[in-house]
């Protein structure tokens, strides 16, 4: 089974832009473009929340840990969870500082509602499979809470969510490494982007925004 080097790891955050659009990922992790918009500064809010307060804490038979740091070698990704609920069972894994064994579940904490689409739970099924790899367990479910909804989603982590996910990781890992932005077609999509100003003008011709630019930059100048 291949493994990739720490320096080749990619952040768990990016599965959720590249499943939204691909170009959106390649300009926040090739071309280091970012812009903050309301959705994104209500989204970080939400997820300080969930980190806030003490790295661990005891609810009788629970231990939660929040912001715990993840990574993946045969996925080559790293990241962190919202939360990581450690539920005692007698077929869990052991937990340093505590006694029996506990169950692992990650919660993904998320501002707005259900989506459409499956990007929520596929980065919640990259948390839920760095954490096998790193506790050497199964994680057969997980939890979305979403702020509008107030409301927990239990997602089941089967075959075909865990295939979606390698294929497109191994894709992120191509694109990333040929430094390659695509190029995609306008959609209802734009309107919430928070990249939609710097994105627009190259959608349909040059991939690059970075070039684009440094070009604009030099004509300036001369």
């Amino acid at each position: 089974m291949m493994e990739y080097n720490e320096e080749d790891f990619l952040l768990l955050s990016g599965i959720q832009h590249f499943s939204f659009c691909k170009r959106q990922w390649a300009l926040i992790h090739i071309e280091q473009q970012w812009r903050e918009n309301l959705h994104t500064v209500e989204g970080q809010i939400l997820h300080e929340r969930a980190h806030d307060g003490t790295q661990k804490e005891k609810r009788g038979d629970l231990v939660v840990t929040r912001g715990m740091a993840i990574f993946s070698r045969t996925l080559g990704i790293t990241g962190s969870c919202d939360i990581v609920e450690f539920h005692k069972d007698a077929g869990g894994v052991n937990i340093f500082g505590r006694n029996g064994t506990y169950r692992p579940i990650p919660v993904e904490y998320k501002k707005g509602k259900p989506k459409e689409d499956e990007s929520d739970m596929l980065q919640l099924c990259a948390q839920a499979m760095c954490l096998e790899e790193m506790l050497v367990c199964d994680i057969p479910e997980a939890f979305m809470f979403y702020g509008e909804t107030k409301r927990r989603l239990k997602v089941a982590l089967d075959e075909g969510l865990r295939t979606r996910l390698k294929a497109m990781v191994k894709e992120m890992h191509d694109l990333y490494d040929r430094r390659y932005t695509p190029k995609v077609k306008v959609s209802s999509k734009c309107k919430a982007c928070s990249l939609s100003e710097i994105c627009m003008p190259k959608l349909c011709k040059n991939p690059s925004v970075a070039n684009y630019i440094k070009k604009n930059i030099s004509e300036v100048e001369e």
